[in-house]
């Protein structure tokens, strides 16, 4: 008999332990809510830093004549007259004030009528990056010299505004080997340019001497 109180007095205080326990948690001090923890802030990554310049580079010996053999963009422009593109030609000097400055001659044809575009390049202190200046600071043009080997091709990417534009230069009209073609694709892909957004350009017929009145200085919309 003696058991059986002591068990039901055990009973009895174990339920006025939680009764009170729940009647704490009910009406009695609330613990402070942790403070949530802010998300981290993603780092924002340039498209251009996906495709860094070549080690080392030697901008002296990318001077010279490069024709343009293939572009990968995403630009109105091209999307919508990308099958009638016509064959484009770029010289890089330096300028004879500046080794810090780059001239850029790019001559290409519109409605049957050659025409020289004329823009400069400054050298930044990052090697093989370079900027066209545009009207405000936002519209600035930043050129990446992604690869090349001097003598046969060169692959540079621009950005302006977040977009990517890239572009497959050759030292001659031959077309370049399989690897260098498949290599400039790939780099493109990384920039989300797969084939739909790849655009060969001529190789014959590129313009020669242009006169003073086709002469402009502009920032090309791709």
């Amino acid at each position: 008999m003696a058991g059986v109180w002591k068990c039901s007095l055990t009973l009895a205080v174990l339920m006025f332990i939680c009764l009170w326990g729940a009647s704490e948690a009910v009406g009695g001090a609330k613990s402070r809510p942790r403070p949530k923890r802010r998300p981290r802030k993603k780092t924002k990554v340039d498209p251009v830093d996906l495709t860094p310049p070549q080690k080392n580079i030697d901008i002296q010996q990318m001077t010279g004549t490069w024709y343009l053999l293939n572009t990968a963009s995403k630009c109105s422009y091209l999307m919508d007259h990308g099958t009638k593109v016509e064959p484009t030609v770029m010289t890089l000097t330096f300028s004879p004030t500046s080794a810090q400055t780059l001239l850029v001659s790019t001559k290409t044809r519109h409605n049957h009528q050659c025409w020289e575009i004329l823009q400069v390049y400054d050298l930044t202190p990052t090697l093989g990056r370079l900027t066209l200046q545009g009207s405000r600071a936002e519209l600035n043009t930043d050129i990446v010299v992604v690869e090349t080997d001097y003598s046969s091709y060169a692959i540079l990417c621009y950005q302006k505004l977040g977009k990517i534009t890239m572009k497959l230069y050759s030292r001659s009209v031959d077309n370049l080997s399989e690897p260098i073609l498949s290599k400039f694709e790939q780099l493109a892909e990384k920039q989300s340019l797969g084939l739909a957004f790849l655009f060969p350009f001529p190789t014959y017929s590129h313009c020669g001497d242009v006169d003073q009145h086709h002469k402009i200085n502009c920032v090309p919309t791709c």
